[in-house]
Formats: C-alpha cells, sequence, structure tokens
C-alpha cells in the first residue's frame, strides 16, 4: 500500500476534498488508488472524494489495529477515561468543522445536524464514566478459595455504520467498544463518510493512540465483507437493512465470533381515545419530520383507537401540511432510498390507501433539484399492505385503527420487527401494561425519554444485542473467570 501526504491526498484538481482511510493515526490513500464521489441529497452536487476501500486497505488496519491493541487493553479505566473524555471534548470544540461534513452528504437540517454531532460527544463522555464503574465479581466458594470474574476486551472490533446518521451512530459502537479496551476499525457507509474521517482526524489529535481508531472506506461487498471475514476481528457490530445483516451474520457463525445488529423497524405508535391527542400528534409529526423518517426506531405505524383516527389524523396531517422541504425537513440521503420512497408511493395507489397529505415528490421549485418528498399520512391502510408491513424509511406515516385493548396490541405486534414503540393514554396503568405486551426492545409511554443512558436494541428481525446504555459496554467484553486454592486455613 501506498501512502500520500495530507495535501497530496486532501485535494483534487477540480479543488474537491479528498479523503483517504484513517489508519494508525494517519490518512492513507486507497490501495488500488481509485476514489468514489459522495453527494449533495440537497441538490446532488459532489461533495466528496473519499478513498474507495477493499481488502488490502481492511488488512492494513488490521495490522494497524492488532499492533494497538495489547497496549490498549492494559491501559488503566482511568486512563481510557481521560483519553475518552479528551475526544468528547475534541467533538465540542470542533463541533462546525463535523456539521460541515454531515450537512454536506446528508442535507440534514442544521439543527438536527449540530443536536447528533453533540450527542456524539455525549457518548464519549458517558462511557468514559461508565468504564470508571465497569468490574467484575467475586464468587464465593468456601474458605482458601478466591474466584473472581474479569471483563476483558475482544480485541479487535469491527463496526459497521449507517448512512442516515453516520458520525452519530459510528460513536454508539466506537465510544464503548474503546472504552471496554478494545481497538476499532469502523466501515462507515460509501455515501457518508467525511464526518467520521474528520472525526478520526480528531480523535487522534486529542491524544487516542495511533492504531486504536482506524476507519476504512469503500463498500460493503469490498470492504465491509472483507471487514467481517478478516481473521483479526473477534467482534462485530453491524447497523442497517435485515438482508445484509442476514449475510454478516452467516460469516460471523462460519467464524463463531460475536455479533450485535441492529437492523429494521416498523414500530407502532399506539393511540387511545383518551389520550392528550394534540401532544400525540405532534409527536407523529415529529417521527415523521425527524431525519425525514430515516430513522430506524422511527414510530411510522399510528395504531389509532377508531373513535379518535379522524381527530388525530386531522391533527398530524395539519402539522405536516404546514412544513416546507430544507426548512423544516431535510431530504431522503441518498438515490437508491429515494427511489425506493417513490416506489412505496405507486405501491400505496394501487393498493387502495388515501394520502391525507403528501404521497409524492416536488416536482418544481428548488426542492425539485434534490431528493425530498413530501411528509405523507396514509388512512384506509389494511395490515396486507406493503406500506404498512415494509420499513419505508422516509417521512410517511400509516395509519390503522383499532377498538379494543388486545386488538391494539394484536396490530402492535403483527410485524416481523420489534425495534421499538410508542403508547399514548390517559391512563398510566394501561400504557404500562400495553408496553409489557408489545414486542420492542423499547417502549415510550407518554413520551417517555430515550437517551444515551437507556439500552438500545431490538427484538425478532430487528437484531440482536444492545447498543447505549451501561448494558453496551458489557457488550464489547467477554467474561473470564479466576479461580484461586489458598490453601488451608
Amino acid at each position: 500500500m501506498t501512502s500520500e501526504t495530507l495535501d497530496a491526498v486532501g485535494a483534487t484538481s477540480s479543488g474537491t476534498e479528498r479523503f483517504g482511510h484513517w489508519i494508525g493515526g494517519r490518512e492513507v490513500a486507497p490501495a488500488g488508488g481509485v476514489y468514489r464521489p459522495t453527494t449533495s441529497p440537497v441538490d446532488r452536487s459532489v461533495s466528496f472524494e473519499i478513498a474507495d476501500g477493499d481488502g488490502r486497505d481492511v488488512d492494513a488496519a488490521a495490522a494497524a489495529a492488532s499492533a494497538a491493541r495489547h497496549a490498549w487493553a492494559v491501559t488503566s479505566t482511568a486512563e481510557r477515561s481521560e483519553l475518552l473524555h479528551a475526544v468528547g471534548t475534541a467533538v465540542r470544540e470542533n463541533l462546525d468543522e463535523l456539521v460541515e461534513a454531515e450537512i454536506a452528504e446528508t442535507g440534514k437540517l442544521i439543527a438536527h445536524a449540530r443536536a447528533e454531532m453533540l450527542s456524539c460527544a455525549d457518548y464519549f463522555e458517558y462511557y468514559a464514566a461508565v468504564v470508571r464503574t465497569l468490574h467484575g465479581q467475586t464468587i464465593d466458594q468456601g474458605p482458601g478459595q478466591h474466584t473472581y470474574t474479569r471483563h476483558e476486551p475482544f480485541g479487535v472490533v469491527g463496526i459497521i455504520a449507517p448512512w442516515n446518521g453516520p458520525l452519530n451512530q459510528a460513536s454508539r459502537g466506537i465510544a464503548p467498544a474503546l472504552a471496554a479496551g478494545n481497538t476499532v476499525i469502523l466501515k462507515p457507509s460509501e455515501f457518508t463518510s467525511a464526518a467520521t474521517l474528520r472525526f478520526a482526524r480528531l480523535a487522534s489529535a486529542a491524544g487516542l493512540p495511533h492504531g486504536v481508531l482506524n476507519v476504512v472506506t469503500g463498500t460493503g461487498p469490498a470492504a465491509g465483507a472483507a471487514l467481517v471475514r478478516h481473521d483479526a476481528v473477534r467482534k462485530v457490530t453491524f447497523t442497517g437493512s435485515v438482508p445484509t445483516g442476514q449475510v454478516i451474520a452467516g460469516i460471523a457463525a462460519e467464524r463463531i465470533i460475536p455479533l450485535t445488529l441492529e437492523l429494521g423497524g416498523k414500530s407502532p405508535l399506539v393511540v387511545f381515545a383518551d389520550a392528550d391527542l394534540d401532544r400525540a400528534a405532534r409527536a407523529a409529526a415529529a417521527t415523521a419530520l425527524m431525519n425525514s423518517g430515516q430513522v430506524c426506531s422511527a414510530t411510522t405505524r399510528l395504531i389509532v383507537e377508531r373513535s379518535a383516527q379522524d381527530a388525530l389524523l386531522g391533527r398530524v396531517s395539519a402539522i405536516l401540511e404546514r412544513k416546507q422541504p430544507g426548512v423544516d425537513f431535510g431530504p431522503i440521503i441518498t438515490e437508491p432510498q429515494f427511489d425506493k420512497v417513490l416506489g412505496f408511493f405507486e405501491s400505496a395507489a394501487e393498493a387502495g390507501a388515501t394520502a391525507l397529505t403528501g404521497g409524492t415528490c416536488y416536482h418544481q421549485g428548488p426542492a425539485a433539484q434534490g431528493r425530498y418528498v413530501a411528509p405523507t399520512v396514509y388512512k384506509d391502510v389494511t395490515p396486507a399492505m406493503r406500506i404498512a408491513r415494509e420499513e419505508i424509511f422516509g417521512p410517511v406515516l400509516v395509519s390503522l385503527p383499532f377498538d379494543d385493548f388486545d386488538e391494539a396490541i394484536t396490530l402492535a405486534n403483527d410485524t416481523e420487527y420489534g425495534l421499538a414503540a410508542a403508547v399514548w393514554t390517559g391512563d398510566a396503568s394501561r400504557g404500562l401494561r400495553a408496553a409489557h405486551l408489545i414486542e420492542a426492545g423499547q417502549v415510550s409511554v407518554n413520551g417517555g425519554v430515550m437517551t444515551q443512558e437507556t439500552p438500545f436494541g431490538g427484538y425478532k428481525r430487528s437484531g440482536y444485542g444492545r447498543e447505549k446504555g451501561a448494558a453496551a459496554i458489557y457488550e464489547y467484553t467477554q467474561v473470564k473467570t479466576v479461580s484461586l486454592d489458598l490453601g488451608p486455613f
């Protein structure tokens, strides 16, 4: 592999900023010498050029991560904590630089991008605190025996991050993995890599030892598969689609390595007639507008008590109709996903669903230059319709009515997914009862808040393993039992 200076790697003749991989604490050109453009979903213009990596680049990153892993694993938790704090501080101090790169490739609203970058800092600061509490157990086996457990790192961890929340979702894996004493090779999406590469530079400048965090960019088949298959990688975390997760799970099974999967969702928002409908409507509209529905845990199935359905949908539609592209919500991030959402609109029309608002992309004005689709609410939906069963990953809400509590739970669980759910009701006891019966990894009742401290992960085909919260750090450790015979007492 050849390497170049930052100046050589960092710009093209046209002036477009170019990024190499980040391996061993420095920027490295791709082994194949090929870069791929990323584009802005706002107007489809070229944003950056990103190294198009393959197995050779993964080999180089694995060598760097392997060389650094022992020294990092034996670093005290206090020192790791200080370094993670320093990384969080670096994110806060360089917020504008990271936000700029994120917006250039995702088109996110500036307020949303800033919130996600601040959340990245929160992850590193949170796990800097959690690692200070990481400890095993002592096991009483009687006089003369001293038995205890240790939580030890796996070594090299591979993390494959998605395109919808590039650095934010990468950080929620990087932070606990590093806190636990692992070194990391991260493969971001080829559509949205720039903010992560800028972050890797900042993390190294903040004091993270060379080789502890490496970033290899490229496609899933070329770089991602090589990462999962690499002998040096002893644990993998993947966030993305179910089909890709199945492929990765197959490789992990062959290699007998642990895997955390955060996959798709078709999450229900259950509204009872006695709920505060104004709050419930604002929550439903927010789930459509947040990242234009490109959130795995978005509660896009509105399961509403029949007597309140028209009132709720009228409120939601009124909110969404006032929203403007580029002002109140962003674009669909990738071209394939944009086409997929448009395909759902066609499917819904053919199936007989009624769009109370939206159901189309923009054909005129500045929004027509980008990948914007109108926030959409569907009524007259049946559980068998494609829009009711498949993850749309766009600003699209579908509504299904229910007549009693049992039917509400049946509809909520009538999905192959189980990532998240929300319940709105005037009866807190009923809300908690519903939360216990809904098959999902996290359930918010009447707007209950989920943060870095709350474990996140799925039931059913939404995946397994947990990210976020103190639980996540244990996903990146393996338990060792040590027993010492002290002799006669």
